[in-house]
């Protein structure tokens, strides 16, 4: 029987580990991340999913750990696959797999490598992503690719909705490659880093709103972050607020000079940095949701936007 070893995590991690069982792999562990109480829980729990599966669970934030090392390499499994596991797995363990190691990404490889992948899509405004499934090796995201299936960005998707369909992507993309992978005869493209992109992790700070820039990248940034994810935030008047929806349209802004806030016809807009409008269709004002037509009923006048180059 075939056997791997399973790091992951979250939904993909559950639909991946899921897909290796129904074709027959043996999973002799899954290292997952214990959930994060104070993270919210948008996403589901391979640990619980292996749990009730009887699958060896090994829970631990170092993958750099010996005590896990000696783990899978007494295991010696065929396989090692990572499916959104959160850290850089060490050389040596990949080293313990006989038959290779291989990586899901959220991503169309060489696009948008490392962290936060749809994420970061969303931001610089494609309008197209998906799931790659590449072999691993030290450096990330930059071994040679066995399949990858597209899915598009349509202009107002938040960052939630391409995740859901990159997830059943992923899925997809590893049932259809796994029989090749196990004969061995999984195709082997090398992918050309240099054409393609990598960016870092992001950060709750990412989501400050500079109104300077144009509507679409500030729309982009609103809907890359938008719940579950920490969601964008600007600051005027000593109050905090967050903008979880948003919509580029036109309409005709007050002659007030730079990035403004107003209301029109019971309607809340922002003037941006490029001349350009965005609507804002849902915000919270110092962590408490608010009707977006009585909030802007009380706004007499523009307020002005804060920008980075004012902050």
């Amino acid at each position: 029987m075939t056997t791997a070893v399973v790091f992951g995590y979250g939904d993909v991690g559950i639909r991946c580990t899921a897909t290796l069982l129904a074709q027959g792999i043996q999973v002799l562990l899954v290292a997952s991340h214990a959930d994060d109480p104070s993270e919210t829980q948008w996403y589901g729990s391979l640990a619980r999913f292996a749990l009730e599966r009887d699958l060896p669970l090994h829970l631990s934030e170092d993958a750099q750990s010996l005590e896990l090392l000696e783990r899978v390499r007494v295991l010696k499994p065929d396989f090692l696959f990572s499916f959104y596991y959160r850290r850089m797995i060490p050389q040596a363990l990949l080293d313990c797999a006989t038959r290779g190691a291989f990586n899901m990404h959220g991503s169309l490889l060489p696009q948008f490598r490392g962290r936060a992948p749809v994420n970061w899509a969303v931001v610089k405004g494609a309008t197209v992503t998906g799931a790659s499934l590449h072999r691993m090796t030290a450096k990330p995201d930059a071994g040679h690719l066995v399949d990858q299936m597209a899915v598009p960005i349509l202009p107002d998707d938040t960052a939630f909705d391409v995740f859901r369909k990159v997830c059943p992507a992923a899925e997809l993309v590893l049932h259809r490659s796994l029989p090749g992978i196990v004969a061995g005869t999984a195709p082997d493209i090398v992918q050309d880093l240099a054409a393609g992109s990598y960016f870092g992790a992001r950060r709750p700070q990412d989501g400050e709103i500079d109104w300077s820039r144009s509507a679409a990248e500030i729309h982009n940034l609103i809907r890359a972050v938008a719940p579950p994810f920490p969601a964008a935030r600007t600051h005027f008047d000593a109050v905090t607020v967050r903008v979880f929806r948003s919509l580029c349209v036109a309409v005709d802004a007050p002659a007030a000079p730079g990035p403004v806030l107003f209301a029109l016809d019971g309607r809340l807009y922002a003037r941006c940095g490029d001349g350009h409008t965005l609507r804002l269709l849902e915000i919270e004002v110092d962590g408490k949701a608010v009707d977006v037509p009585t909030w802007a009923a009380s706004l007499v006048a523009p307020q002005k936007l804060p920008t980075k180059a004012a902050s």
